[in-house]
């Protein structure tokens, strides 16, 4: 059980700590409830563009990363379509150095015209070198778009065109921190060798004052259920023809997200799993596949992917892949391969909980999702999947219907 208390500032910031003796370091975790997904469709990628943003200097600081590693501290941040998280690992005797910069932040960015312009070319050039440049790099725009007909998934964090960074004014960029990065829209913990009370004080002290801003209430438009499936051919200069089939998954505070987590697992986890044993080793037909899903907060996608032998054809590769999804639907897994998955989720749940930072990360994560004890629950939401649940979910997934499928051809 990770041990946590919780207290929440007047101004609506949520504080949670974690104390843990035995490390000489701390971790400060600030976690905002906005994403991609809350992103005008208009202007994408604004979520990615303000992670950047946030390391160009503060209101009353220009340098950030220099006074913390003058106090011995890294940090990083990192955005996902559903939320955008900071956090900074340093020496618990210089705690509050974490804290004067975190607070600084979350007062206000020094907004200019050079920071924005600095930040906006860094972006611009990682879209070209990811997503234009690269090659297979723009399946997952063209996925998104296939699977996703309303919901705001359709588009990925770097944001639906480059044109939308491109164009970003400083205007649309202090209105969406104004409204998104505020004390009641953020988790912050604070974990390692740290006490309540010593927290409790620095918060009041650097964050107390800061404007609550308005709760952000996120409504955004369902995604129907898909009724039939949907295709779409690439041909583009790459090494060798890929095969990407997704089908729509359960949020994720769904009971079915852990059988389907499981489900992938059979299908895709390591060297002994059912699709890497028949399709990669058995019958050559792929050099790899995967299955995996994106562990969203809404209703997410479960792929499949997959780069074709040489001289391998479409078809037969997709129909080796529907042969392996028929016995899913047919036959019950047995009981030690469904034990196996569990256990070796176990093992990585329990080496993630070894370092603090992921800990910080996790209870930040829980709470934003509902409340942060959620997190010492996990194991036993997984250990309840039975073998009848992975056949049920297989049959109710693995739906023509459902499906959405990328062929990608080398056009050479």
């Amino acid at each position: 059980m990770i041990q946590f208390e919780k207290f929440t500032l007047a101004n609506g910031l949520r504080v949670i700590v974690h104390q843990d003796t035995s490390t000489p370091m701390a971790v400060m975790n600030i976690m905002y409830d906005v994403g991609a997904r809350d992103e005008n469709p208009e202007r994408t990628g604004f979520a990615h563009l303000f992670e950047h943003l946030m390391f160009g200097g503060s209101v009353n600081i220009p340098n950030y990363d220099e006074p913390l590693q003058m106090a011995g501290g890294e940090n990083n941040a990192y955005t996902t379509n559903d939320l955008t998280n900071y956090y900074i690992q340093l020496p618990a005797e210089n705690l509050e150095t974490a804290f004067w910069l975190e607070s600084d932040r979350m007062l206000s960015l020094a907004f200019g015209e050079k920071s924005l312009d600095v930040q906006r070319k860094v972006v611009c050039e990682e879209f070209k070198e990811h997503y234009i440049a690269k090659p297979y790099g723009d399946v997952w725009h063209k996925m998104r778009e296939l699977a996703y007909t309303r919901h705001p998934y359709r588009w990925m964090t770097i944001g639906k065109e480059l044109s939308h960074v491109e164009n970003a004014k400083l205007e649309d960029v202090k209105e969406f921190f104004f409204k998104y990065y505020r004390p009641v829209n953020a988790i912050m913990v604070v974990a390692g060798n740290v006490t309540t009370e010593k927290v409790k004080t620095l918060a009041e002290k650097w964050f107390g004052d800061i404007p609550a801003g308005e709760k952000y209430k996120r409504n955004l438009p369902q995604e129907p259920e898909q009724r039939e499936e949907r295709q779409l051919e690439i041909k583009a200069n790459v090494p060798l023809d890929a095969l990407y089939k997704c089908w729509h998954i359960y949020p994720r505070l769904d009971r079915r997200y852990y059988i389907t987590d499981l489900l992938t697992d059979i299908l895709s986890g390591g060297g002994s799993s059912r699709l890497y044993q028949s399709l990669v080793k058995e019958k050559q037909l792929f050099s790899n596949i995967e299955c995996y899903h994106y562990g969203s907060t809404d209703a997410g996608l479960l792929c499949i992917e997959g780069k074709l032998v040489k001289g391998v054809k479409m078809e037969e590769a997709e129909r080796a892949i529907e042969i392996e999804l028929d016995k899913m639907k047919s036959e019950l897994v047995a009981e030690t391969e469904l034990q196996k998955v569990k256990n070796k989720t176990e093992s990585m749940m329990a080496f993630e909980d070894m370092s603090v930072m992921n800990r910080a990360n996790s209870l930040a994560y829980y709470e934003l999702l509902g409340d942060a004890s959620w997190m010492n629950f996990e194991l036993e939401k997984y250990g309840s999947v039975t073998t009848e649940d992975i056949l049920q979910e297989s049959r109710n997934i693995f739906r023509k219907e459902n499906s959405n499928t990328l062929y990608y051809y080398s056009g050479n």
